[in-house]
């Protein structure tokens, strides 16, 4: 077997190649997005830590309940987040959840679109395929190490390996969605001369919107689930705790920080289960 590992192919120097080029040729370009997300994260931040947490507690609560018209949903909202608050966690919980959302807005704004497009044209699934399939397959420490280098120590580049990892989930379910649409209902919209965009937004996707619901909502889980790791590359939230935990084998803590995670991934699943269950 040795003369086949001589001469290995040259995916890993291409690969340090390639990083090494556009550090060199496009560090501006990968500020400039920096700036851009690490601005939008600040505001997002803003808007959880500035008002008093009791404040933002009841606001989440009053918006679950016009969601799910449900008082047992409600105090559940608000007796979750009282108790991040009791425990001390509730910065670092604003600090995921201000992650987890713009990861949710970058995935969704990217996804959808793309979603549409090969749902249109089925040449550009197949040809995307294979790339998300990579995209959710390949460990994100490998990843991790071309962000950490592009955009440095921070929130943005645990940013955008969480978008990486968790942009896939829109684009198949919005295709999917979009696929899924009868055609007796486009026949329909074309006799009565629906144009391809009226085809699109009184048609298609309507019918498709519990499936982009469905990609929000893993996108949200896909994202949480990124924060421990993240925290690796500097980004700040519930995962930074739960490493010390780790590294300490402080149980207690670990337990606390793992309560927190659960209860803010149940409050964001039921929150985009509510809102899919009043629209359709």
């Amino acid at each position: 077997m040795e003369w086949l590992t001589e001469h290995k192919l040259p995916i890993g120097p291409l690969a340090r190649d390639g990083v090494d080029w556009l550090t060199a040729n496009a560090s501006g370009f990968f500020d400039a997005i920096s700036f851009a997300l690490s601005h939008m994260i600040e505001a997002i931040l803003f808007v959880l830590q500035a008002p008093h947490p009791l404040i933002v507690v009841a606001l989440t609560t009053a918006f679950a309940f016009a969601l799910s018209r449900k008082i047992g949903f409600s105090i559940f909202v608000a007796a979750g987040l009282t108790l991040i608050i009791n425990q001390g966690y509730w910065e670092e919980t604003t600090e995921t959840l201000a992650l987890v959302l713009s990861s949710a807005i970058i995935c969704m704004t990217i996804g959808v679109p793309i979603g549409i497009a090969a749902a249109r044209r089925p040449w550009l699934m197949q040809a995307l395929r294979p790339v998300l399939d990579l995209m959710q397959t390949i460990p994100t420490f490998v990843y991790l190490i071309p962000a950490l280098i592009l955009f440095g120590l921070g929130m943005v580049p645990g940013l955008i390996a969480t978008v990486v990892f968790a942009i896939p989930a829109p684009i198949r379910l919005t295709q999917l969605g979009i696929a899924s649409t009868p055609r007796p209902l486009i026949e329909a919209a074309e006799a009565f001369g629906a144009t391809s965009w009226q085809r699109l937004w009184k048609v298609e996707l309507p019918y498709a919107l519990p499936q982009i619901m469905a990609g929000l909502t893993q996108t949200i889980m896909l994202s949480l689930s990124m924060v421990v790791i993240a925290a690796l590359v500097g980004a700040d939230g519930l995962g930074v705790p739960t490493l010390r935990a780790l590294n300490q084998v402080n149980i207690a803590r670990g337990f606390e920080v793992g309560v927190a995670i659960v209860l803010v991934a149940i409050i964001l699943d039921r929150l985009c289960r509510g809102g899919t269950g009043r629209r359709t």
